[in-house]
């Protein structure tokens, strides 16, 4: 959900009443929600970052990011993730920019025209949310293929883009263990355990095109 206070709002007052929420995929801070389930938001935009540095190598460039919103904590902590990689570890590669496409494939695909035009000499992208397809139609559209695409999410899009060479990682989490863990923490709260007993925080996975399970 988004990071609103309307949103904080409601997930107190169903505590109040006694109904638990889980946080999933994003957290929602300063609320009364029984837990939170997905990943270090924080340290998947440093290994982001991490990657596209390492694709890019040891020479001067520029990177941009684009984010579904920034209403979305986890697009917020992702996007911190990678600042700092880049100001602590490799300061010749220049972030150029934040835009939001709000997981839109379409705003994506005019977000990427716009950032190829005013940057012809850009090297990467961060796609931090959703609409890979319109970032991966604008590089093929212009021939930029070469530009270092990282995102979110294992899926049959995705997974196409990795297969034809567009995106060159995906960094994401097992959906069907995410699922099982807020099962089991509704169970512990039901069964009077603490909340996330048994339970494990998503690791983060990354998956190339060799890797494709």
């Amino acid at each position: 959900a988004l990071e609103h206070p309307t949103v904080r709002e409601a997930v107190d007052a169903l505590a109040e009443r006694g109904v638990p929420s889980v946080t999933l995929i994003s957290d929602i801070a300063n609320t009364a929600r029984a837990a939170y389930v997905g990943l270090d938001n924080r340290a998947a935009g440093r290994t982001a970052g991490q990657l596209i540095a390492r694709f890019i190598g040891p020479r001067r460039a520029k990177v941009a990011m684009i984010a579904g919103s920034l209403s979305y904590r986890a697009h917020e902590e992702r996007e911190m993730g990678f600042l700092h990689l880049f100001e602590e570890l490799y300061p010749d590669i220049e972030v150029v920019g934040l835009r939001e496409g709000h997981d839109d494939e379409a705003k994506n695909y005019r977000q990427t025209r716009m950032l190829l035009g005013q940057h012809p000499d850009l090297a990467g992208i961060y796609n931090i949310g959703g609409g890979p397809e319109g970032i991966a139609r604008a590089l093929k559209e212009a021939g930029r293929q070469d530009i270092v695409f990282v995102g979110h999410g294992l899926t049959p899009e995705t997974r196409g883009l990795l297969v034809d060479g567009t995106m060159d990682a995906v960094i994401t989490q097992q959906p069907l263990a995410t699922l099982m863990s807020c099962v089991a923490i509704f169970a512990n709260l039901r069964a009077g355990r603490p909340a996330a007993e048994g339970t494990a925080r998503p690791g983060i996975e990354i998956v190339l095109r060799e890797n494709l399970p």
